[in-house]
């Protein structure tokens, strides 16, 4: 344990000194806090909770953000120091394997999860303080989930980014590679789901099997575990109207998300045991 808080330290230090965290965290920031204040100016003295719209505006933030900055911090992570020689000298130190990759897996989810919960909760916060609704009164549950939930989904595409460069043996085939892994999971499958719904005139699909399509994919996941978390959020999100039979429980959505770390994650692992340097 004493070497996975060894490596957990070395790379966070890494980022601050690479100023990755500073740069993410103000990026993120400023991208939550203009989307949430334009997401919040249309409610003005209406019911909705403007730290609801926060949320679904921040889910969807998320969706794109997340991912990517998670692969662009991971996909390199073995490739990029086994081509510079410091993965070698780093081996030559009595640690394992597996501990090298959960070691900089958690450091780096440390630097993302702490750029996600100040960014956003600079953007929650600001919303909170200057709206007419009470301070106690906002939607705090619903802001929990999506905090929580958003770390759960860099997680997810940390992991994905170590099993791409515990596999691959150049950095620019890990990067092309990271880049289109985040086309599919954010932009082409939603895209290709569409399609074929829209091909399906005669509605031959069934609902369980497109939710089962949708539950494949973790962003859809996140995506459904935030936008139907409460009434307004789900009223906001237009999935108010969402019948209980195509409902997913929420132990089952953080399942879902929780195994899509765990098996990219081992994966990572079992190659990197087997990788020749």
């Amino acid at each position: 344990m004493d070497k996975i808080w060894t490596l957990l330290a070395k790379e966070a230090r890494d980022g601050f000194r690479n100023r990755w965290v500073v740069m993410i965290t103000l990026v993120m920031t400023g991208l939550a806090l203009t989307l949430s204040l334009l997401g919040s100016a249309p409610t003005g003295s209406t019911s909705v909770n403007p730290l609801a719209v926060t949320v679904v505006s921040l889910s969807s933030l998320s969706i794109f953000f997340i991912p990517l900055i998670a692969l662009l911090l991971a996909y390199d992570s073995v490739v990029g120091e086994a081509e510079r020689g410091t993965l070698t000298l780093l081996l030559v130190h009595p640690v394992r394997r597996t501990q090298v990759i959960i070691g900089k897996f958690l450091g780096h989810g440390f630097l993302l999860s702490l750029a996600i919960l100040i960014g956003y909760g600079v953007a929650g916060l600001t919303i909170a303080l200057t709206s007419e609704t009470g301070f106690a009164e906002q939607q705090w549950g619903s802001f929990s989930r999506l905090l929580l939930s958003s770390v759960l989904l860099g997680a997810i595409f940390l992991a994905v980014g170590y099993m791409i460069s515990a596999w691959v043996r150049e950095r620019g085939m890990a990067a092309a590679l990271a880049i289109g892994v985040w086309l599919l999971f954010v932009l082409l499958y939603d895209m290709g789901l569409l399609a074929l719904l829209a091909a399906d005139g005669d509605g031959a699909l069934s609902g369980g099997l497109v939710k089962g399509l949708m539950l494949a994919n973790p962003t859809d996941s996140y995506r459904m575990f935030n936008l139907t978390g409460s009434q307004d959020t789900a009223l906001l999100s237009g999935m108010a109207g969402l019948s209980a039979d195509h409902r997913v429980a929420d132990s089952h959505l953080v399942l879902i998300m929780g195994l899509w770390v765990v098996v990219p994650l081992t994966t990572a692992c079992a190659i990197f045991n087997r990788r020749q340097l």
